[in-house]
């Protein structure tokens, strides 16, 4: 039977509850990694051979970057959709090279106009500085809940973007709040301070403990992700029921989740958390 999170969503009447060839670290060097990679450039009419050279090494280093990424992205071992409640700063990370090494160079033996690159590269992880892009605020109408309160989530930002809005429960399953199957416009203007759910709206949150939860206290968080172009982050995919859920023991929502975030630049995303306590 699927778990249900400590909030739940009330429409009308119903009740719907929801409440890591491999790269090898320089052991030297924290972080870092040497990757190998190839790259090439074909010669046009008007290009010298040096310029092809260099394009084809340039080639050679994007790739090498490229890779890296996804070492650096894999070294944080994603084990359950629950992980979304963690800082995501780890999906902005770009990398820097920090030195090359040229394996072999040459013009390819059939076609001599294509010449190509390989390399071994020490690639360094780099995060964005706080305080770049978009600034997210997000907090609660209350942080310390008893079953049956009512509770609303209220967020600010800069700049003008587009919202995720997810639960994360105890249990670990996450909950896509907003956009849902009724509302999924999700875009907020800069400066402008927001709510949800609305005081029009007919869903209303209330703070409920899962069904087979034993405890006095419970402790859940609220994570929005906003993104400065309207991006499929999340694939919605509203197939039954108004609201997107992932289960706690499965990783292809925050795998994916992550992989997209990092092809975007890291000022064109933020994220923001709060944490609230349910008691008995």
């Amino acid at each position: 039977m699927k778990k249900i999170p400590l909030i739940f969503l009330l429409l009308v009447f119903p009740f719907v509850s929801f409440a890591s060839e491999k790269p090898v670290p320089d052991k030297s060097l924290q972080g870092q990694v040497w990757v190998e990679a190839e790259g090439e450039a074909v010669m046009g009419e008007y290009d010298t051979k040096k310029e092809i050279m260099e394009r084809a090494k340039r080639d050679a280093q994007n790739k090498a970057v490229e890779k890296a990424l996804g070492v650096f992205i894999r070294s944080h071992t994603l084990v359950s959709n629950s992980q979304l409640a963690e800082d995501l700063v780890y999906a902005a990370v770009r990398g820097k090279i920090e030195k090359v090494n040229v394996i072999r160079e040459g013009w390819d033996e059939k076609d001599r106009n294509l010449y190509r690159v390989k390399l071994k590269a020490l690639i360094m992880p780099v995060y964005p500085e706080k305080g770049e892009g978009i600034s997210l605020k997000v907090s609660l109408s209350k942080a310390d809940l008893k079953e049956g309160d009512e509770v609303r989530i209220f967020y600010q930002a800069n700049k003008e973007c587009y919202v995720c809005i997810f639960s994360v429960a105890a249990d670990g399953s996450v909950t896509l709040l907003l956009p849902n199957s009724i509302n999924r416009d999700n875009f907020i203007k800069s400066g402008t301070a927001y709510e949800f759910p609305t005081a029009e709206s007919k869903i209303k949150l209330k703070a409920m403990f899962l069904p087979d939860f034993k405890g006095r206290i419970a402790e859940e968080r609220i994570k929005i992700i906003a993104t400065t172009n309207k991006e499929e982050i999340i694939t919605l995919g509203f197939q039954e029921g108004l609201f997107r859920v992932f289960d706690a023991k499965s990783t292809g929502m925050i795998s994916d989740l992550v992989k997209r975030l990092n092809q975007l630049e890291p000022s064109d995303w933020t994220e923001a958390t709060t944490v609230y306590t349910l008691r008995r």
